[in-house]
Order: C-alpha cells, then sequence, then structure tokens
C-alpha cells in the first residue's frame, strides 16, 4: 500500500494542471493503471473509444471489460455538473451521457462502475445502486483515496483465466462440430481416412474463422454468417458451405455479376485459407442446429488467440497428440521463455525513452525503437498450434501500441488524433515478423488462423488509438508457418541466420536427445 501511495503521489502531481481531453486521455488511464494501480499491460486490459449506437454513432472514451467499469473523460476545466450540448443537440451532464451510452449496450456489456473525470476530479457511479449521490473523489487527494478507485482493477478472476474458459469453451464447442462432422466424412467410401481427416480439419479451421470474422465485426454486419446459412436447409447446407468458401477466396471484380445478393455481401479474405477445394459433406437437421444454434450463437471475439491451442487439442484424440509431441504452454510459461529473451529489453528502452524531457528527443527514441520492434524475427521450430509465435505477436504489437499513443501526432503535431493518408498504417510489426515449421498440416492451418486473429484484435486496439477505422481484408500478410519435420529441414532456408532472430518454445518436445544417435544430434540444424 505504501508503494501505490507513492505512486499516487507522483500521478497526482505529473498530472495537476494538464489534461486536454483529445491529446492526453489515452495518456493518463494508461499511466494511472500501470503506475498506481500494478496493471502489468493496461493497453490489453482497457479499450479507448468503443463505438455505441444511439440515433447516430458515438464513442464511449474508455471501457474496462473486465470490471465492467465505462468512463466518460472530460477536459480539464470542464465542469462535471453542468450540461453539455451533444451532437444531436440534447444538453447532458458527463453522467447522464455515459449512462445514455450504457443503456445502449448489450445487457451483458452494460457497466456496474461509471466514472466521469476531468484530470481534476473523479466522480464514481456505482449502478448497483443509481440513485446514489456519486463518490467525488480530487486528483491532489489521490494518494490517500487511491483505495476508492480500486474497483477498476479488482478482477475476481483474472483477465488471462476469463480468457482461458472462453477459450475453453470455445474449444469443446469445436469438439463437438468435429465429432458430428466425423461419421460424415467417413462414410464417404471414395475418401480414404487419411483424406476424411484432412477435409474434415480444414472445414473446421474454415468455420472457426467465419465464426470469429463474424462475431469480431471483420465480415461487416453482424450475423451475416449465420443469416446467410439460415436461408439453407440441410440438404443444401453443404452447398452453401463450398458456395461461401469459394466467394471468400474471389475478388469482387472476378466474382460472377448475378451472384446472390447473401453472398456478394461477404468480403474478399486472401491470405490462402480459403484458396484450396475442400469438399463438404451432405449434412443433417443435427448438424445444420449446431452449427446455426450452438456456434453462431457463441461470441467467439472474446477468445484468445494465443490460447486457440486448445481448440486445436479438442479436435485430436490423446493418441494422436502424443504421437506428434504436441503440448500446449500456458501464456504464463510462454512468457517465462520471450521475457528475457527480447521482451523485457523492449519494455526497458521504452520507458527510458519516456523519460526523456522534450517531446522531440522522446519521440526520436519511441521511433527508433519501433524500428527494432519491425526487424525482430521469430521463430519457433515446433510451433504446434503456435502459441509461442501468437503470444510474441501479441505483445510486441501491444508495446508499438504504447509508441503509437506517444508518437501518432496530427499535422500541427499537437496532439494523438490519427492520420490523414488513406494509404499510411502506422503500424510496422508485421505478423510476417513470425516464423514456425510444424510437422501436422491441420496445426499449421490453426497457427496461421490464430495469428491472423491476433492480428485483427490488435488492430482493433490501434484504431483506437489514430481515431479512424483500419482495413483487415482482404489478408495482405501471412505468419512464415511450414509444414515440415524440423529435425529434417534446414532452418536456415527458412529464416537466414541474423542477430535479429529469436529462436523459442518447447524444442525439447521435438528435440528428446536421449533418443537420437550422435550423428543424428550433429544433424539437428541449430545453425538457425
Amino acid at each position: 500500500m505504501d508503494r501505490q501511495k507513492r505512486a499516487a503521489a507522483a500521478f497526482a502531481a505529473k498530472w495537476q494542471g494538464k489534461g486536454d481531453e483529445k491529446q492526453d486521455s489515452q495518456r493518463f488511464w494508461i499511466e494511472l493503471l500501470q503506475k498506481v494501480y500494478g496493471v502489468e499491460d493496461p493497453a490489453s486490459f482497457v479499450r479507448f473509444e468503443t463505438r455505441v449506437k444511439l440515433s447516430h454513432t458515438s464513442f464511449i472514451d474508455v471501457m474496462i471489460p473486465a470490471t465492467h467499469t465505462m468512463i466518460e473523460q472530460k477536459g480539464r476545466g470542464v465542469d462535471l455538473e453542468k450540461p453539455i450540448r451533444q451532437s444531436d443537440g440534447t444538453l447532458l451532464k458527463p453522467a447522464e451521457q455515459a449512462k445514455r451510452y450504457a443503456a445502449a449496450l448489450p445487457y451483458s456489456e452494460r457497466p456496474r462502475w461509471i466514472i466521469t473525470c476531468n484530470f481534476r476530479q473523479f466522480q464514481v457511479f456505482d449502478m448497483e445502486h443509481p440513485n446514489d449521490a456519486p463518490q467525488l473523489i480530487e486528483l491532489a487527494d489521490l494518494a490517500d483515496e487511491a483505495y476508492r478507485l480500486q474497483f477498476m482493477v479488482d478482477v475476481k478472476d483474472s483477465h488471462i483465466t476469463k480468457e482461458m474458459e472462453i477459450s475453453k469453451s470455445a474449444g469443446e464447442l469445436v469438439g463437438r462440430l468435429y465429432t458430428a462432422l466425423q461419421p460424415l466424412y467417413l462414410g464417404a467410401p471414395q475418401l480414404s481416412e487419411a483424406q476424411a481427416t484432412e477435409y474434415l480439419n480444414k472445414l473446421c479451421v474454415r468455420l472457426v474463422f467465419c465464426l470469429y470474422a463474424e462475431d469480431a465485426g471483420i465480415f461487416g454486419r453482424r450475423n451475416i454468417f449465420h443469416d446467410y446459412l439460415d436461408d439453407y436447409r440441410p440438404q443444401h447446407f453443404a452447398k452453401a458451405l463450398s458456395d461461401l468458401f469459394q466467394v471468400l477466396d474471389e475478388k469482387p471484380e472476378a466474382r460472377d455479376p448475378f451472384l446472390e445478393a447473401g453472398l456478394a455481401a461477404f468480403p474478399y479474405v486472401n491470405g490462402g485459407l480459403f484458396a484450396e477445394s475442400v469438399p463438404v459433406p451432405p449434412m443433417n437437421d443435427a448438424v445444420r442446429r449446431l452449427i446455426l444454434e450452438d456456434a453462431c450463437n457463441f461470441d467467439w471475439s472474446q477468445i484468445s488467440p494465443t490460447i486457440f491451442g486448445a481448440i486445436f487439442e479438442s479436435t485430436l484424440n490423446p493418441a494422436t497428440r502424443r504421437a506428434g509431441g504436441m503440448h500446449y504452454t500456458s501464456i504464463e510459461n510462454i512468457h517465462k521463455v520471450i521475457d528475457p529473451l527480447f521482451l523485457d529489453a523492449y519494455k526497458e528502452e521504452f520507458h527510458a525513452a519516456m523519460q526523456e524531457k522534450t517531446i522531440k528527443a522522446r519521440t526520436e527514441k519511441l521511433q527508433a525503437l519501433q524500428q527494432k520492434l519491425a526487424a525482430i524475427r521469430c521463430f519457433d521450430p515446433a510451433c504446434g498450434s503456435g502459441n509461442f509465435l501468437t503470444e510474441s505477436y501479441l505483445s510486441l504489437r501491444r508495446l508499438e501500441n504504447d509508441i503509437l499513443r506517444e508518437t501518432v501526432l496530427d499535422k500541427a503535431g499537437s496532439g494523438v488524433l490519427g492520420f490523414d493518408e488513406a494509404a499510411y498504417s502506422p503500424i510496422k510489426v508485421s505478423i510476417q515478423q513470425f516464423y514456425g515449421i510444424e510437422i501436422n498440416d491441420f496445426a499449421v492451418s490453426v497457427a496461421k488462423t490464430a495469428i491472423w486473429i491476433a492480428e485483427s484484435q490488435m488492430m482493433q486496439e490501434t484504431e483506437g488509438i489514430v481515431h479512424r477505422e483500419m482495413n483487415f481484408l482482404p489478408l495482405t500478410t501471412n505468419a512464415n508457418i511450414h509444414e515440415g519435420n524440423a529435425l529434417r529441414m534446414d532452418w536456415k532456408e527458412i529464416l537466414p541466420p541474423s542477430d535479429d532472430v529469436k529462436i523459442m518454445g518447447n524444442l525439447l518436445s521435438v528435440i528428446d536427445v536421449g533418443t537420437l544417435g550422435s550423428t543424428e544430434v550433429d544433424q539437428i540444424p541449430l545453425s538457425a
């Protein structure tokens, strides 16, 4: 508690007399959560500029989903008790504005806590007691009053635990899909068991991508996947899926000009996920209901791409996993590898840059760090479903977003307001920096899909920083995940050796030296 009190006093002193709503809001809350409340990765804990649909589209300044907290931020000097004219002409106090946003959210996303803030005061409303007067906390008193905002970070189950639970549920759901679809493939006499399993695996990956893309807004309209399939009875369901997969791999200009409207509404995906022709078996009513009622009603947007490997594992029987040497590694254990390998040094460099007293010096050092992040190459020669690579990508992109909050300026250089050039993206870290080898073809597909999901989630976070929408589709980049036996491949052909290459992963799960002769050990291509 003494540490928090000292940190709160330093935070209050730094922000005394400061606070512009447009320029400083995100930095203010990131620093408060990180420095005072000890949130290690606040960028992944909060959401900025969340869209909410009223009679018009508005934006919620700050949301903390894990603790059901909403924050309406105003500039210093704004009286939190005086009504402000809204874009639709109504006059609302900041708290009334926040409550109107809350009422427009889905019930499960509505806040328990609403905070209004003007950089000088915090008003706290407990919606369990909506008619009570708010608590008032002065920034100047934060050292003594910090405990009263502790609810913002008191998560009964940690954020990672929640992601694991959601991802486990998703994995179980995919397992049910796999079980229901398997006899439909194996019942085809013209397919060998190996072919049937290959097609089944690829169909599962495609279905998961479509379900995630629908819920995450990648496909555009909500429920577009569900509504398209809902028009087809079981006897036509397989053809509907095949037609959709074909359309997702076609550029709009190459599509049939008379394509039905339901299919034409889907975007071009690219990335190779739908490039191969995969036969879809005739569906029965039970499988149709499983997809439309169970799978489509699950919120796939909340899955952790790092824990996406659990979905992969749920679709393979234990004997197959043992034969392939597959092993799921927790996020905590992944960080025991990647933090000392490269992430800790980058974080230290970021914090050192933030200590620079002039904006010019700070910006130059942060931009130089961003270039370093864009130069690193991460390589997992036994990547499985890509957990190490995906978590490394997420960690680097979160750090890059921290940099962007400080360096993406408007033309006048006066604030973090976005950028105007349509073709310009401030993102430098790419999934093309992540390389892997995996012997199982299904795992290769899952690894690529997981890192695409990670890319989508981080792009949404960047959108909140630069205040503009960015197009995720068509996919323009691809992780360098290669199918093959890491013990038989020359790693240098996949990734030339350099000081920027970081090798990680569960190497011992594939390199069991006790089972290899000395000649074979010498042939392991560790020179990469």
